[in-house]
């Protein structure tokens, strides 16, 4: 659902820059409650494993694909606060380095697929949570549930946006139906990727997922008859370096990215399938990094495409790990630093 240059006018494209920039302004600030030192690389790791799990577009209908967008994953695993800033790391990287989503449309882009997906994603997980049994197979049926809903209200919100300042007089109300339809297909693909996700998380690091937290009830043991609290471990689960899982995350974003995107669907997106039957597409403007060395997920001049795609994964996905990581610890650092004192501060 990249929206590329061209396709919002210049006024409209500004002013969703000034809500995405409030927006992150605000998620700077809250990622600061939400990260610690164990949960700042990982979010990293969440924005990479997005940009690898984008490269991955699988077929929804004749001629369609779709692709993961991420937020409601981002912001189950780690936040919403931190989620907006993972998809919002992954959308520059992807606009910058691979010509993908406008610059202009940047503002666009990521109102659009990180506010509006994790807003919406997250209250709907939020209170799907409070009503159904706390345990940790409620926790992904209802990020199963948030991410197919997420799919459809970004549809919506690209609808609205495209009434304020569409560049092409086509019939609204097609349009809405249109990206709407699809995208509800593309949203059973975005849940069931969340949900096997977040299971597999929980499965062995319950504790490192932010929608999870005091879910589990305590373990009970039957002594003589009756139900009593299980003594504490000796080492809590909490206290376990996250190292292994880390690890585990990058080489299966690096395996995704650079070996498995060979065989995601070729046909146009949802958003580009829309925009080509509309009549929007030819509104369409030439990329301002269209000239990159990475542009279209390929390394320029290597003529092998299963060389050149898997080699442009694997680098997006070791850029978006390093400035994902790097962009989590200046934040967590910034929490962690003392207040200035009064006579420091005069």
């Amino acid at each position: 659902m990249h929206v590329p240059d061209g396709f919002i006018n210049a006024p409209v494209s500004a002013a969703a820059g000034v809500v995405a920039a409030g927006a992150v302004a605000v998620s700077l600030r809250g990622a600061r409650r939400e990260l610690d030192e164990r949960t700042a690389p990982l979010a990293g790791l969440v924005a990479a494993f997005i940009f690898a799990v984008q490269m991955l577009n699988f077929p929804v209908a004749a001629g369609t694909s779709g692709h993961l967008l991420g937020g409601a994953l981002a912001a189950i695993l780690v936040g919403p606060y931190t989620g907006v800033l993972c998809v919002a790391v992954v959308l520059l990287m992807q606009g910058v380095l691979f010509a993908d989503g406008g610059l202009t449309a940047l503002g666009v882009n990521v109102t659009d697929m990180a506010i509006v997906t994790v807003v919406v994603a997250y209250a709907l997980f939020r209170g799907l949570v409070l009503v159904l049994p706390r345990t940790r197979r409620s926790v992904t049926v209802a990020s199963f549930v948030a991410a197919l809903v997420s799919v459809p209200a970004a549809a919506v919100a690209f609808t609205a946006i495209y009434a304020l300042g569409g560049t092409t007089d086509v019939p609204l109300g097609k349009v809405l139906t249109a990206m709407v339809g699809v995208h509800v297909l593309i949203g059973i693909g975005e849940a069931v990727i969340t949900m096997l996700t977040v299971g597999a998380v929980i499965a062995v690091r319950p504790d490192l997922v932010h929608g999870a937290r005091g879910l589990t009830a305590p373990l009970k043991l039957r002594v003589d008859g009756e139900l009593v609290d299980a003594a504490p471990a000796a080492r809590p689960v909490a206290a376990r370096s996250p190292k292994k899982l880390w690890i585990g995350g990058v080489v299966t974003a690096l395996v995704l990215a650079g070996l498995v995107s060979f065989y995601a669907s070729a046909s146009p997106d949802g958003l580009e399938k829309v925009a080509v039957d509309q009549g929007i597409a030819g509104q369409a403007k030439p990329h301002a990094a269209a000239d990159s060395p990475l542009a279209g997920y390929g390394v320029k001049d290597v003529s092998d495409a299963r060389l050149s795609g898997g080699l442009a994964g694997v680098i997006g996905v070791g850029a978006t790990l390093a400035v994902g990581t790097g962009a989590f610890w200046v934040v967590r650092r910034r929490a962690a630093a003392p207040a200035p004192t009064a006579t420091e501060a005069g």
